[in-house]
């Protein structure tokens, strides 16, 4: 059967002719009075907002206005809700092979638009159109897990646990479910929570970082593209108050969270006082172990595509650098390379680490630092001069190497979430492993060894929940989950894989009696059943 031609939308463009237009007079730095402003999804349309107050969007890489992100009014929320509750009346009950052919379909038009929507991250949220395309290829890799939809709702059976009697569970949606996303992946993230939601047989409502929403709403148009019915997916903005109305609404049964500990920690408190089902992943303190016998280029070429790549705004950044004796000689080699990155707007060609995201993450990424180093840090690389020419107004900090750092130092409690590294000098693996579990965080953390023996052991003893071998970022494939763990979570079930479609799916067990003789009971049983 021929395909349809994909058309992409972009959200706050009417057609890709206007998206280039609109790009063209940004490179040019020319402006007209009215700026663009970004659409809710409620019940399958796109539609203008009668919010009285908007969130200014600014290109990191120029802090040029790109748009403005309405704070959704709360009728408009409520109509996305109402979109929502009215959609699954239906959708619940539709069958796993069509919520299956509409995630084929979806990966299909994801493959198809995956660099027009990099294109939009880049523009956003700053990071190189290479990363961003990564960002859209590991959401994209959740979706194709759930095509695999009707082996992830098998349930159980259990066959004559009586005479002519037989149990056996099944997997039923939540119901209307939520999602509130960051900044730092704006695709990724988004697919890692309604493609699953919707193939579950629940409906949803999205609300995408208010500084980039834009990927975020491109694969809302594209998820309608693939066949996902009106109402079943809605994407609303905002910031505190569409945030409180989420939790508070008592029809959405379930809420989903990525991002920092602060909201995270209100997120979980007044959704979980609410009633509802909330998973939500939090802040990291990542630690690279580096023992003397690690593959020394290998290793150093991880360390810095970790901890500086995406400008350091991963929750899986390998952010501290923990050197076992001889291994701390490495130090000036890594300088080194550290150097010899490039900082550019991402759009540029070459360019290896882009813009933060904001004025304030920046300031507040150089704060750090300047405490850091009036309490004894020494800084080996100082990334805070960086000037990229034509972009100078841009949130740009470059590599920056701390060393010599305690844990009792800001930069080591705090989550910096920029292009700092933290390096820590220890001489014993057992004492790295101590340093480690000591951290109150739990997302990831990394050795580099060639030691079969070593990797055992650290495997066994180390408390994150994602563990590298030789692998920088361990970020596992969707066929796993994301296992966070500690500080970085709250809420036993992680996000995608088996424990996301525990999450967005409750058990229902039923049990039958049919006899095997047509008989008729003379007299009704008032004893309890002993099941025999």
């Amino acid at each position: 059967e021929p395909q349809k031609p994909v058309r992409p939308m972009f959200p706050y463009f009417r057609s890709i002719e206007m998206f280039a237009q609109r790009a063209l007079r940004l490179s040019l730095r020319s402006y007209s009075t009215s700026v663009p402003k970004v659409q809710n999804l409620i019940g399958g349309k796109f539609v203008d907002s009668n919010a009285t107050k908007w969130v200014d969007l600014h290109d990191p890489a120029s802090n040029n206005l790109l748009c403005q992100v309405p704070e959704s009014t709360k009728e408009e929320l409520t109509a996305a809700v109402d979109s929502a509750a009215n959609a699954y009346k239906t959708w619940q009950y539709s069958t796993v092979m069509t919520r299956q052919s509409i995630m084929f379909n979806y990966v299909r038009l994801l493959r198809d638009n995956m660099k027009e929507v990099a294109k939009l991250i880049t523009k956003e949220q700053g990071k190189t159109l290479a990363d961003a395309e990564g960002d859209v290829l590991r959401g994209l890799q959740v979706v194709e897990h759930a095509c695999n939809i009707p082996s992830l709702l098998m349930g159980e059976t259990a066959h004559t646990i009586a005479q002519d009697m037989d149990s056996y569970s099944i997997r039923t949606p939540l119901g209307v479910c939520a999602g509130i996303c960051p900044f730092n992946f704006p695709a990724m993230i988004p697919l890692w929570m309604f493609p699953l939601a919707i193939a579950t047989g629940n409906t949803y409502v999205m609300k995408p970082s208010e500084r980039d929403p834009g990927a975020a709403m491109l694969l809302a148009k594209l998820a309608l593209d693939a066949g996902v019915p009106a109402g079943v997916l809605n994407v609303i903005h905002g910031t505190n108050d569409s945030v409180n109305f989420l939790l508070d609404e008592p029809r959405i049964r379930a809420i989903s969270f990525v991002g920092s500990d602060h909201v995270g920690h209100h997120i979980w408190e007044r959704g979980t006082k609410n009633g509802k089902r909330v998973q939500s992943n939090m802040g990291a303190k990542n630690h690279g172990v580096i023992v003397p016998d690690a593959n020394k280029t290998a290793t150093l070429n991880a360390l810095v595509g970790a901890a500086f790549g995406a400008a350091g705004q991963r929750c899986m950044a390998l952010s501290v650098a923990v050197f076992v004796g001889e291994a701390k000689n490495w130090l000036p080699d890594l300088i080194n390379m550290a150097k010899g990155l490039k900082v550019n707007a991402g759009h540029i060609p070459g360019t290896d680490i882009g813009p933060m995201i904001s004025p304030k993450a920046k300031e507040r990424a150089f704060a750090i630092v300047e405490k850091s180093v009036s309490q004894g840090a020494k800084l080996l690389l100082d990334g805070r001069g960086v000037v990229v020419p034509g972009y100078e107004k841009g949130n740009w900090m470059g590599p920056t190497v701390l060393s010599g750092v305690s844990t009792s130092m800001e930069c080591y409690k705090e989550e910096i979430f920029g292009p700092v590294l933290v390096c820590v000098e220890v001489d014993t693996l057992d004492q790295a492993i101590e340093l480690i579990n000591k951290n109150e965080w739990g997302n990831g953390t990394a050795l580099f060894t060639t030691s079969g023996a070593v990797a055992r052991k650290f495997t066994a003893q180390i408390e994150a929940g994602q563990v590298g071998i030789n692998v920088p970022i361990p970020v596992p494939l969707p066929f796993f989950s994301f296992t966070g763990n500690k500080r970085s979570i709250l809420g036993d079930l992680n996000f995608y894989g088996k424990a996301g479609v525990q999450f967005f799916t409750q058990l229902k067990t039923v049990t039958t009696l049919w006899r095997e003789a047509d008989a008729k009971e003379l007299k009704a049983a008032t004893v309890m059943p002993t099941m025999k």
